[in-house]
């Protein structure tokens, strides 16, 4: 069972879907992975797939897989030498809607343990300028580990709380993939008793500050992503609304087929609904204005 208090919030914020939120909590989502570019093809993937007679569906507009049985794709040559990385679809939209180009400079503010860090890599064929912030030394070690098996050479990881970079920094787009209470991503088949009412407060603060630090060291005219893996709208719409009331940035309105998406307080974000195969998922693009 979730929490009294955590159901009040989505029963608050979520009339009208509070029950198929609640369902989707029960549901235990198939394995998912996207290819890794810099070790391989999707051909080849599908090659290996079939060989090892694995059951899977393609989904082509997030350039991802999904196994359609329970079978280990672990202890195959393609988990095993990096050329597949095990993700969330829901974790992968973020770095879609950031469109990361070659040449570019772009940070990842909160990166381990690295998915959409190598997924960045991936996507640009490592050509993309990339700075990698993790200041916990576990999850560091995680994140550089990651990169390596991933085969990503031009990152440059820095043990550092992002919201202390220095200001001599600009980058032509950021990733903000922000540290949340993770409210998207219960799993009712564990234990939920680490959500805590306090929980979201306290990340609330973490949230604004690094978002703050994100839109000063981002070039005038350019774009960057807040994403959360939390549906509730302290953690999300509320974070973005006073940037957005002193016009530092404007939002840059997404849209996204096929996937079952919860209301937001503020058009051209994204909730993605928590289900059979998403965790529930926030997502906005934001562009610094000129002024």
């Amino acid at each position: 069972m979730i929490p009294d208090f955590l159901y009040e919030k989505l029963k608050e914020e979520y009339p009208l879907q509070v029950e198929k939120i609640i369902e989707g909590y029960g549901k235990k989502r198939p394995t998912t992975f996207r290819v890794n570019f810099l070790r391989t093809t999707k051909e080849k993937v599908i090659e290996e797939l079939d060989k090892n007679h694995f059951l899977y569906e393609e989904l082509p507009s997030l350039g991802a897989f999904l196994l359609t049985e329970e079978k280990d794709i672990r202890a195959t040559s393609l988990y095993q030498e990096g050329k597949i990385y095990l993700q969330s679809l829901s974790s992968m939209i973020p770095v879609l809607f950031l469109e990361p180009k070659a040449k570019e400079s772009i940070l990842d503010m909160a990166s381990a343990p690295g998915g959409k860090t190598t997924q960045i890599a991936s996507l640009t064929q490592d050509q993309a300028l990339i700075t990698a912030c993790e200041k916990n030394p576990i999850r560091l070690e995680r994140l550089k580990y990651n990169l390596e098996k991933q085969g990503v050479k031009r990152v440059s990881v820095l043990k550092e709380d992002a919201r202390k970079l220095d200001s001599f920094f600009s980058f032509d787009k950021i990733l903000l993939d922000a540290p949340c209470s993770g409210s998207g991503t219960i799993y009712l088949g564990e234990d939920t008793s680490y959500f805590q009412e306090d929980l979201v407060e306290r990340l609330r603060k973490l949230q604004h500050e690094l978002l703050e630090k994100a839109i000063s060291l981002l070039k005038k005219g350019s774009t960057m992503i807040y994403s959360t893996c939390s549906i509730l709208k302290e953690e999300n719409e509320e974070i973005l609304k006073p940037f957005l009331a002193q016009q530092k940035v404007e939002i840059v309105p997404l849209t996204l087929e096929g996937v079952t998406l919860l209301p937001t307080s503020i058009e051209g974000t994204l909730v993605v609904e928590p289900n059979e195969r998403y965790e529930g998922f926030f997502i906005a693009k934001l562009r610094k204005k000129d002024i």
